[in-house]
């Protein structure tokens, strides 16, 4: 039996994602061993753009920024219950609350939920009980996440739109060992550069010839987060996920299906607003057989090495209406 009074929020949808239009419903669970009193029982809903620039990818004038303030996208509270008293056991309290105003439209500024390095986009359920000076007040906080809920999304793109690449020697802007780029090595494919978040990454590709054996092949996915900071726009690149597609010398002129499942709250539908942007890249890796490599420290696996291959392609993100269905 629970000796002290404690309080949670449980939303109505297991998997707590909302469009800007719905309500966010749910209940307030209170359990205590007696019975408490209370001044009110209040929710706050707080959705925000955080920016922090990091002292190592801005200059020193940058740096003193820290973090930037954020950008409010929504900001309530409502008063759930007014003053009085809770009974021992388990009390649930059902709540809900309109994220827009009444005849607002505007769902532009209700960017989708993101977790990155230098941004994080959030949306946060808060209860409050106070009770008086001699009593401790009790609290609760609960991330929602946010899915598109603008009118005007596309239906499911026809499909997705594919690129055609090819990785040889010529291509690569690094220096490569001497074996290597002698040898010369071929490898060609296609991948979609625009594709929805429900939908993994796909493509495949094809090594057409090397001198040299391969290792292994990896795909990696990278968000790109602009920040403007004074009269300066601050980028940087960081790795979210990598997924290897061979593993060992491959054989030539054999197809390998390139198949990537996006990482939800890691990615979001590309932005482009006026104090950040988020965009994402694929880096495809080719990994040749080396003595070098296995005497170098493990890093960054997208960084230039004399014995890797590299190709990188944009990619957009997009939220449509199938997605809306899909949770």
């Amino acid at each position: 039996m629970t000796t002290t009074t404690t309080v949670t929020v449980k939303l109505s949808r297991s998997n707590r994602i909302y469009r800007s239009s719905e309500p966010v419903e749910g209940k307030i669970v209170i359990k205590s061993p007696n019975s408490i009193s209370h001044q009110a029982i209040r929710l706050s809903v707080n959705g925000s753009v955080n920016l922090q620039v990091r002292g190592g990818s801005a200059g020193v004038i940058e740096s003193f920024y820290g973090v930037i303030k954020p950008i409010q996208i929504v900001k309530k509270t409502i008063q759930v219950r007014s003053s009085g008293r809770i009974p021992p056991g388990t009390t649930e309290i059902p709540f809900s609350v309109n994220l827009r105003e009444s005849g607002e439209s505007i769902a532009e500024k209700f960017y989708e939920t993101f977790h990155g390095t230098n941004i994080n986009i959030q949306y946060l359920l808060t209860v409050d009980i106070p009770r008086g000076y001699l009593h401790k007040p009790l609290s609760a906080t609960m991330e929602f996440i946010i899915e598109s809920g603008r009118v005007d999304l596309p239906e499911r793109p026809l499909p997705p739109e594919m690129v055609i690449f090819y990785i040889t020697q010529d291509t690569q802007r690094h220096p490569l060992l001497p074996e290597i780029k002698s040898g010369g090595f071929r490898v060609t494919g296609k991948l979609a550069t625009q594709c929805s978040l429900q939908d993994p990454l796909s493509g495949e590709l094809t090594v057409e010839a090397s001198s040299v054996p391969i290792t292994s092949i990896d795909i990696h996915l990278l968000r790109v987060e602009s920040i403007i900071v004074g009269e300066r726009i601050v980028t940087e690149i960081s790795l979210i996920q990598s997924t290897q597609i061979a593993d060992g010398d491959v054989c030539r002129k054999m197809t390998l299906p390139i198949y990537v499942l996006l990482p939800r709250l890691l990615m979001c539908p590309s932005i482009f607003a006026g104090p950040f942007s988020v965009e994402f890249k694929v880096c495809i890796t080719i990994s040749f057989k080396s003595k070098l490599a296995k005497a170098q420290p493990k890093s960054d696996p997208t960084a230039p090495r004399l014995w890797m291959a590299l190709e990188r392609l944009p990619l957009e993100l997009v939220r449509t209406k199938r997605d809306q269905f899909s949770c």
